[in-house]
């Protein structure tokens, strides 16, 4: 498992470092964005480009060369602010409005062909007839399978104003020809809470993936379903949350808080202190909570864990999370690109601080997880090395630290069980999610009539579906390894069952299956049903 991580870890932070990077930046001081700038300001670099323009030796694309001098401006400043291209700017800024345009399909590229995962409830694919399993041959008369196309490519080809035509060419199993279908674009929604659901009789579940415009709306209503369903105590799911909008953050702690707390502060050189404060929302103000977080939730969910933890409002479980303490403004130019600029410091209601240091230089910012990997951090608390020493203190009188992180009341390890080197060469190759792909694919009649995750299980596991998957993994080159397998078969056969269910039911099948072996959630419900902040 050690060897695992050490392959996919700097992936990760590669991804969540981008990811964290752009959500903060599009956080303002409710509204102080400035939209359009005068960027032919007198200094220097104007000067030298006028030059350039007028006098240079050769023709030269001066576009190119003002995007070059913004990059190297603010490469000196800190890690989170950033130029971006007008090519990158719808991109980035679209997982947060909570919708796009398009045809509505979640797909996977497979074995070279474009294979229809779901299809969005209500959308325009599912309008026309489109299915799961469908297979996307043709887009608009040209051929996408068998040519090496990338997810990107795909999503060019079936993306566009709403209101404009796309015609596909479908193979569909039992269909000896291609099935033609026109679609009209829509717009499709995108949310940002993956699932939410009862554990028990009294616990409620929501795993919220990222901070977005829908985000509090989403919250709300998840919050109104398990309330009706008898929920008293919630396990709020930040693991992985690379942040998003600021407010969207302070909207929902106010969910939690007493009318007049103290939520977040932000405060710059050119900035005075700007405070944000709880209202009369309370609708969560009866519910025990516990916040679950690591070291990839960053900004947003560091708002969040942070006004929770200093207010005594609830428990917060995992491990110490990533830092990311500096609030972004974004300045937009005429031809639609921008910079985010850092612009203050958010500050918890203690008046802690929580980024860590990067002056030293962006190498050492990018590994600082990895970093923390190979000190021991994800493994022992008494491992973690905090940069700043300083004591805050929550309102009930506990001692709280800045300086890199929300540190967890209850630090749970993270899981290495399971790993081997069986497991290693499967995940490797995507074999299990090559396999359930498949497998749906074959059986879809049949899972079509499972309607629970517990459904799932129950015929999985009659279909001896463990014992499929390695035979499959066999003709895929990966020879039966019975110590791997030993050491690794809960892990996978709960991996095939949830990415099955995901296929037909989407993550409402797929996370109560992948949490029966989650130990930080299982040990988390454990915490929240029989601990208080003064027990721990």
């Amino acid at each position: 498992m050690n060897k695992l991580v050490k392959i996919w870890l700097p992936l990760l932070l590669a991804v969540a470092f981008v990811f964290g990077m752009f959500v903060e930046s599009n956080i303002t001081h409710r509204g102080s964005a400035q939209t359009i700038v005068n960027h032919r300001r007198n200094g220097k670099i104007d000067y030298l480009i006028g030059n350039i323009r007028q006098n240079y030796v050769d023709t030269v694309d001066v576009a190119e060369l003002e995007e070059k001098a913004a990059i190297s401006l603010l490469k000196d400043l800190d890690p989170h602010s950033t130029y971006i291209s007008p090519e990158e700017f719808a991109e980035m800024n679209e997982p947060l409005e909570g919708n796009f345009d398009g045809i509505g399909v979640q797909f996977n590229i497979q074995k070279d062909t474009v294979y229809v995962v779901n299809v969005i409830a209500g959308g325009p694919s599912e309008k026309v007839g489109i299915r799961a399993g469908d297979r996307i041959v043709t887009v608009d008369d040209s051929l996408i399978a068998g040519i090496n196309i990338t997810n990107n490519d795909v999503m060019k080809k079936l993306r566009g104003p709403r209101g404009t035509k796309v015609r596909v060419g479908i193979a569909r199993r039992g269909e000896k020809s291609l099935v033609p279908f026109e679609i009209t674009r829509g717009q499709i929604p995108l949310y940002s809470i993956d699932v939410s659901y009862m554990l028990n009789s009294h616990t409620g579940y929501i795993k919220l993936s990222k901070f977005a415009r829908t985000t509090h709306k989403e919250f709300q209503d998840a919050i109104a379903k398990l309330k009706a369903q008898g929920m008293k105590n919630l396990i709020f799911d930040l693991r992985g949350n690379g942040g998003g909008y600021m407010d969207a953050a302070i909207n929902v702690v106010d969910e939690f808080l007493p009318n007049g707390s103290l939520i977040v502060y932000t405060e710059g050189a050119h900035r005075d202190r700007a405070e944000f404060h709880a209202s009369f929302r309370q609708s969560c103000k009866d519910l025990k909570l516990a916040v679950l977080i690591d070291e990839f939730s960053a900004s947003a969910s560091e708002i969040t864990a942070g006004a929770i933890q200093d207010n005594d409002r609830g428990i917060i479980i995992g491990r110490r999370s990533f830092g990311k303490g500096l609030v972004q403004e974004p300045i937009m130019f005429p031809d639609n690109s921008s910079v985010r600029l850092t612009i203050a410091r958010y500050y918890t209601p203690s008046g802690r601080c929580i980024q860590k240091p990067y002056k030293q230089s962006d190498e050492d910012y990018y590994a600082d997880l990895e970093n923390r990997y190979e000190r021991g951090e994800f493994m022992e608390r008494d491992s973690i090395k905090i940069a700043d020493s300083t004591e805050y203190f929550t309102t009930g009188g506990r001692v709280v630290y800045g300086g890199g992180g929300i540190m967890p009341d209850v630090f749970i390890p993270a899981d290495t069980t399971g790993g081997s080197t069986y497991y290693n060469r499967i995940s490797r190759k995507g074999c299990e999610y090559q396999f359930s792909l498949e497998y749906t694919d074959r059986n879809r009649p049949e899972l079509q009539k499972l309607k629970t995750a517990d459904d799932f299980v129950k015929y999985l596991r009659g279909q001896n579906i463990f014992e499929q998957f390695v035979a499959y993994a066999e003709t895929q080159g990966i020879r039966r390894d019975a110590r791997g397998i030993r050491q690794s078969r809960e892990l996978i056969e709960t991996q095939i069952m949830a990415l099955i269910a995901r296929n037909v039911i989407d993550n409402d099948g797929f996370y109560p299956i992948m949490h029966r072996i989650d130990k930080t959630l299982n040990e988390s419900v454990k915490i929240v049903e029989t601990k208080t902040l003064q027990s721990l």
